[in-house]
């Protein structure tokens, strides 16, 4: 995949996987200041980069799980998707769902990015559709 590195994204390094089991890559915040976000508040967080990615793939952006049990810190769309035919640089929304003000430093890590495989789906329009025990039954109904 193919990743250009944008003026105020030097001396970050690039996403990266913490180690070698992990699914996601972490991504780091290429803020000049600090950006405080108050309880309940949202900011868009650059990374400092922008991405090619292959035909057939996204890069779906995820919480950090210990920003989110630490601190309330999540996104609020998440996962986010980066589409193949995005060229502009990756940001992040960050949610501050904690009860404190959380403030993001310049190198900070704030989400991590997994690439994953998309399935373009082919409609078929069909006046029925075939019955399951389901059926119609959602949202608690399959107990609970």
């Amino acid at each position: 995949m193919k990743i250009r590195r944008l003026p105020h994204g030097e001396g970050l390094a690039l996403p990266a996987y913490a180690t070698a089991g992990a699914a996601g890559m972490d991504l780091q915040a290429a803020v000049t200041d600090p950006v405080v976000i108050p309880p309940m508040g949202r900011a868009l967080i650059p990374t400092g980069f922008a991405i090619a990615l292959a035909e057939g793939f996204e890069l779906q952006i995820r919480p950090r799980s210990g920003l989110a049990l630490k601190h309330g810190v999540t996104l609020p769309n998440t996962p986010g998707t980066i589409d193949e035919d995005y060229r502009g640089e990756v940001c992040v929304i960050l949610l501050n769902a904690g009860s404190e003000e959380f403030v993001i430093t310049r190198g900070m890590r704030i989400a991590q990015a997994v690439l994953a495989p998309v399935w373009r789906a082919a409609w078929v329009e069909v006046g029925a559709l075939d019955e399951t025990t389901r059926n119609t039954g959602g949202f608690g109904s399959t107990g609970g």
